[in-house]
């Protein structure tokens, strides 16, 4: 039976300014795509690799331009010979393992090879922004265990914010994300700081490309890649650098290779992170998949939209839950165009 291809771009406004290291993000634009087979519904959201210029539009004509292909029955094997890692390729890879569940009639997690799936614990992220607001924006995640504090790279005013937040919420671990803020000269002076304020995780301290100037700085806390590593690949090449490996589907490419990523990142030896870019339930579905393999789990992505898709992933006394009905098994063709 033929598949029918559909693409649309979503705004997905955000519900107030978020803060990192080097921008400020007041919405997260997202491509859907929509693959149907008779009464079956495949679904994928992606919004791409800002810092890469993977944007929704380029991604919709990436598709388009595969159209033919896709709608002849395009497999996930496949799909990771014809296209890079990227959101394009994530869009369309999750709406195929969705797509399969439907067919199979199993759940996407059962077809993953789980036996199952549970609860995640997951951090709740906290922009940049003065120490003190900070402070107050982290304490206001009600039940929150885990927190992830968004740096910008000052050392002074970063150790000041992690003080902050630890002295206001005394109990919860804490990781830091610099999103590439620091470098082999400037990490040293914030380190003293995270040990004080018992952080359990340094995130991407370093530019991409530029891991080379971690060398011989002693990783306490842990350091974790996420610009630095997007794909399998890079995987390989790069692991010995970081204790941590922050798997995200828009940049390795969708669940097929996320899955690929935490089996070889555990044989390695590493801790498996996943996070999100920010996106709606559809798009935390899948990697709430991934979260069944990992250590660290950073999915609060739809807390910060001004509005979720419905039925959406559930937060409850600092875990995330995820359904079957939001993705991967009981969606109809009347689900799908809500």
């Amino acid at each position: 039976m033929p598949v029918e291809l559909e693409l649309h771009i979503e705004p997905l406004p955000l519900a107030e300014p978020f803060r990192i290291a080097g921008h400020v993000f007041e919405a997260m634009p997202a491509l859907v795509v929509t693959l149907r087979e008779g009464a079956h519904v495949g679904r994928g959201e992606a919004a791409g690799v800002y810092y890469n210029d993977d944007a929704p539009e380029a991604m919709r004509a990436t598709l388009e331009s595969l159209r033919p292909r896709i709608e002849a029955g395009l497999d996930r094997a496949t799909l990771r010979k014809v296209l890079p890692a990227g959101g394009a390729r994530n869009a369309l890879d999750c709406a195929l393992w969705e797509l399969e569940s439907r067919r199979a009639g199993v759940p996407v997690w059962q077809l993953a090879g789980l036996d199952g799936v549970r609860p995640l614990l997951t951090t709740f992220t906290v922009g940049a922004d003065a120490p003190e607001v900070m402070a107050e924006r982290a304490a206001a995640f009600t039940g929150a265990r885990a927190l992830k504090l968004k740096l910008t790279g000052e050392a002074v005013l970063d150790a000041a914010r992690v003080r902050a937040v630890r002295a206001r919420c005394p109990a919860p671990w804490i990781g830091v994300d610099a999103n590439q803020g620091y470098g082999g000269d400037s990490l040293p002076a914030l380190l003293p700081a995270l040990v004080e304020s018992r952080v359990a995780l340094l995130e991407q301290p370093c530019v991409r490309g530029r891991e080379y100037e971690l060398d011989g700085i002693v990783h306490v806390p842990p350091f974790a890649a996420d610009e630095s590593i997007l794909d399998l690949a890079e995987l390989e090449a790069r692991h010995h650098r970081f204790d941590v490996i922050n798997i995200k589907l828009d940049k390795c490419g969708g669940l097929t290779e996320g899955l690929m990523m935490a089996r070889r990142a555990r044989a390695l030896g590493k801790q498996v992170m996943v996070g999100n870019m920010c996106g709606t339930s559809l798009a935390a579905a899948p990697a709430f998949v991934l979260g069944q393999l990992c250590d660290i789990v950073d999915l609060d992505g739809p807390v910060f939209l001004r509005r979720d898709r419905s039925p959406g992933v559930v937060y409850d006394d600092g875990f995330i839950h995820c359904p079957d009905t939001v993705w991967g098994l009981h969606a109809t063709r009347a689900d799908a165009a809500a």
